[in-house]
């Protein structure tokens, strides 16, 4: 497509986030551009699509407006539900709560959320990078060829190292344990708990992290990692812990050792929070370049969407003359940023624990179901954080 020479808002990235600030903006009159880098939406993946359903979400982040694009989602973007939570710890116990959520299609889901975005109004330019910019002017070059592109906000969705956000300054301080790494196979020829998503833990098959399993249906699954670099064994990486948890865990790799791996994905994920700026006079940015993620589970589909949503609509006030753009910063964190700070705090605590697997495990034995439902939420019950304390302080 050739662009047009100027835009009310350019949205880069057409991720959760970006894809929905881009169709609150068009839904209200305005002129979108939304561009993405890939040549195809929704690959390659970057994260596994673990979503909550509606209901569920309003609990955990009960003062969001959740988007309309997170009630209602085609069926062809699931695998499959599940029903419940579970944790292992690393001496085997297990333990868990009920959730009901889906296991996404995130290739189908990413191209919804495009298409939607299109169908209100925002015009999609794939296969495309920003180059540079100025202000709120933008050159591009890829598939459709170089252009100078003009907008009166920015809106950057583009991930984790957002080149949006670099050229505005809107970066968050070095942290070397705020950064995770993510890999995952896709495996067929498995024979996994289909209702139920496990979170394995133990410092000699994820140190610092957590493994998953997570049923597609029938006899497919996705596995995983989320682990910091900052914890890496000497000459180990990622993959090699995944093949590790897969082949030799005690309780997993007898459900995993016989399939088959039919795709890999692997990506970056913010789990250090926010940065302390999310907003300037002509830019914002949401998703995983804002760090909106829950830092507890490393989950982000629907707090890139809530801010996305947020981006979109401040935008658009922006330009009609109601508030200033840097209202944003007030907007999300007033809607999730208890949720997101929170968890980043019960992140460190957890991150002293998991150096001993006896007390990782004698946290999980400790914890109630239901806390352990609030932690993942992002939600720290006092009896909670004593207890997470004092092991801390015991390891000392």
């Amino acid at each position: 497509m050739k662009p047009d020479d100027s835009y009310d808002i350019i949205v880069v990235g057409a991720g959760p986030a970006g894809s929905t600030a881009a169709a609150y903006a068009a839904k209200n009159g305005l002129s979108v551009l939304l561009i993405d880098k890939k040549k195809d939406i929704g690959t390659p993946l970057q994260c596994g699509g673990f979503l909550p359903h509606y209901e569920t979400l309003k609990e955990l982040v009960p003062n969001a407006e959740l988007p309309y694009t997170l009630e209602n989602y085609p069926s062809s973007c699931i695998h499959t539900t599940t029903s419940y939570q579970r944790f292992i710890a690393p001496s085997g116990k297990s333990k868990g709560f009920d959730v009901n959520a889906d296991a996404l299609d995130r290739r189908r889901f990413d191209r919804y959320l495009a298409k939607e975005a299109s169908r209100v109004g925002a015009q999609l330019m794939i296969g495309t990078s920003v180059n540079s910019l100025n202000g709120t002017t933008i050159k591009t070059d890829g598939a459709f060829g170089e252009h100078t592109i003009k907008s009166k906000v920015i809106i950057g969705a583009d991930g984790p190292n957002s080149i949006v956000a670099r050229s505005k300054g809107l970066i968050r301080e070095i942290d070397i344990m705020g950064m995770g790494n993510a890999f995952e196979y896709e495996l067929s020829g498995v024979d996994v708990d289909k209702d139920a998503v496990e979170m394995y833990f133990g410092k000699e098959y994820v140190p610092g992290g957590y493994a998953w399993i997570i049923s597609q249906g029938g006899n497919c699954a996705n596995i995983g990692v989320g682990i910091r670099e900052a914890l890496f064994e000497h000459g180990m990486c990622a993959r090699d812990y995944l093949d590790k948890f897969m082949y030799e865990h005690p309780i997993a790799s007898n459900k995993l050792k016989d399939g088959s791996i039919i795709s890999i994905v692997s990506g970056i994920v913010p789990v250090g929070g926010a940065p302390k700026k999310t907003a300037t006079k002509d830019t914002l940015i949401a998703g995983d370049a804002a760090g909106h993620v829950i830092a507890t589970n490393g989950g982000g589909i629907s707090t890139a969407m809530i801010g996305g949503k947020i981006a979109g609509e401040t935008a658009v006030d922006f330009i009609n003359g109601k508030c200033a753009l840097t209202d944003y910063d007030k907007r999300w964190r007033l809607q999730m940023g208890l949720e997101i700070k929170t968890a980043v705090y019960i992140r460190k605590l957890i991150d002293g624990l998991m150096r001993s697997d006896s007390m990782m495990s004698q946290a999980i034995n400790a914890i109630s179901p239901e806390h352990m439902k609030a932690i993942q939420c992002g939600r720290l019950p006092d009896v909670v954080k004593k207890s997470l304390l004092k092991m801390n302080i015991g390891l000392g």
